[in-house]
């Protein structure tokens, strides 16, 4: 009676040869995570100028969810796209926000025309309130979005989901980050200013800046320094936000 060797590792002929090549043997399985760059760009990099005045459409905050009201009466949930614009300085990530006042910040964008693209939306809206005044064209990168918001009711709160009882939501917010060229001239509303915010300061800040902003640094936490070089590595994730959200 023959015996196996037992250091004989595998069958087949010759020795050694799995005779069933690699048809059955799993291969190592891709990474599903996507790994895209981001380049970030000294805040001096950009130049800043104003235009005229750009001012709300309403009034007050009644104001604002009694047009809304009306608004969902006829067209029904509204569309609201905002932009997350980053800079660097001293090597550290800045998100630029518009400040109205002393104390109320946002990010640039605005509501969406019934049936507007979400992409050329945005980019509407970025043009409309940042865009340059000498006729030259603005090249805005709309990237990923990172973030979606929705408002059950006619009332500040807003939540990074629908909540089960809520069928009708009344608002649905969509945050993109925006890939900014190397150079550009910025046109700033004279009523607001345009302020580079670092990501420490904003960070657990949402007495300061709102909760939806404050969570800006969890939502850009996979950025990451290249090596000596003026460029951040951003992972783009299929996966759900869960942070709170600005009160308007």
């Amino acid at each position: 009676m023959s015996v196996v060797p037992p250091n004989r590792s595998s069958t087949g002929w010759p020795r050694g040869v799995n005779q069933f090549g690699n048809k059955y043997i799993s291969q190592p399985a891709k990474p599903l995570t996507l790994e895209r760059t981001i380049n970030l760009y000294p805040l001096t990099n950009y130049t800043f100028g104003t235009k005229e005045p750009l001012y709300e459409k309403d009034s007050s905050v009644a104001a604002r969810f009694q047009r809304m009201r009306e608004e969902f009466e006829k067209i029904g949930m509204r569309r609201t796209v905002e932009g997350v614009l980053i800079v660097h300085e001293h090597r550290l990530p800045h998100v630029l926000l518009l400040q109205l006042g002393t104390t109320f910040f946002k990010l640039p964008g605005g509501e969406l025309n019934p049936g507007e693209d979400e992409v050329e939306g945005l980019k509407r809206l970025m043009t409309e309130i940042l865009g340059r005044q000498d006729g030259v064209k603005q090249d805005w990168v709309i990237d990923d979005c990172i973030g979606n918001w929705w408002r059950p009711n006619f009332e500040p709160p807003q939540y990074p989901y629908i909540p089960a009882h809520i069928t009708k939501p009344k608002e649905h917010k969509k945050l993109f980050l925006v890939q900014l060229q190397e150079k550009a001239l910025f046109a700033v509303p004279k009523n607001y200013k345009l302020v580079a915010a670092p990501l420490f300061e904003l960070y657990d800040n949402a007495p300061g800046y709102g909760p939806i902003i404050s969570s800006l640094p969890q939502l850009l936490s996979s950025i990451q320094n290249r090596k000596g070089k003026e460029k951040y590595k951003y992972k783009t994730t299929q996966n759900y936000s869960n942070y709170r959200n600005d009160s308007l």
